[in-house]
């Protein structure tokens, strides 16, 4: 099986080859029928690509095109990213034997699940930041509430915040199991978190 020297050359010494420590995407792909493992990592900035690196797992043509979709990516945005097909990687490569073209499907396979790993996480964040900022703003509204309710000796805790704005509440000491509790959430609870916390459309018990 002959290879091109471009090839050989990304076998013999690959670029940007080796585990990053904290990337910000990771894609792990693998080709079940020659057995070959490729993983990419990703360090993002400002939406381009700032770093890229890769461990392969595999022959000569599975470590050469990881090295070249390395090379083709860094520096561009996710946009661009996603643009570069293995076909880019072959012409690079000036070919590839037609036993070995899996391989460069690896590489954009590889690619694109490291972009998505990244999108998820950053689309992850997201939420995770607007349910905590929330959260806050319900508790500095809950502050009056809860000298009302300490006074007669209850409480009460938030438990959940789900993503249609519904507030999950537990009641605490003397207010559990009272027989004004839904009174007491609906009338004075839920009414001075809508209020305060427009995001909010119900309070609800729980256990």
């Amino acid at each position: 099986m002959e290879y091109t020297e471009k090839v050989m050359d990304h076998f013999k010494s690959p670029r940007n080859m080796g585990r990053m420590e904290n990337p910000d995407g990771v894609g792990t792909v693998g080709n079940p029928v020659c057995g070959d493992v490729m993983k990419i990592y990703l360090r993002v900035k400002d939406d381009r690509i700032a770093d890229v690196s890769f461990e392969t797992f595999g022959c000569g043509a599975a470590i050469a095109t990881s090295s070249v979709a390395t090379e083709l990516v860094k520096g561009k945005t996710l946009a661009e990213a996603e643009q570069i097909t293995n076909k880019d990687v072959v012409n690079v490569l000036g070919g590839l034997p037609p036993v070995k073209m899996h391989c460069s499907l690896l590489a954009e396979e590889g690619l694109r699940a490291a972009i998505k790993d990244y999108r998820d996480k950053q689309c992850a964040t997201g939420k995770e930041g607007k349910t905590m900022e929330l959260k806050e703003k319900i508790e500095e509204a809950l502050k009056d509430v809860r000298g009302f309710l300490q006074q007669d000796g209850g409480d009460c805790e938030v438990v959940e915040i789900t993503e249609d704005g519904t507030v999950k509440m537990r009641l605490k000491g003397a207010c559990h199991g009272c027989p004004f509790a839904s009174i007491t959430l609906k009338m004075r609870i839920e009414r001075i978190i809508k209020e305060r916390v427009p995001e909010v459309k119900e309070v609800v018990a729980v256990e």
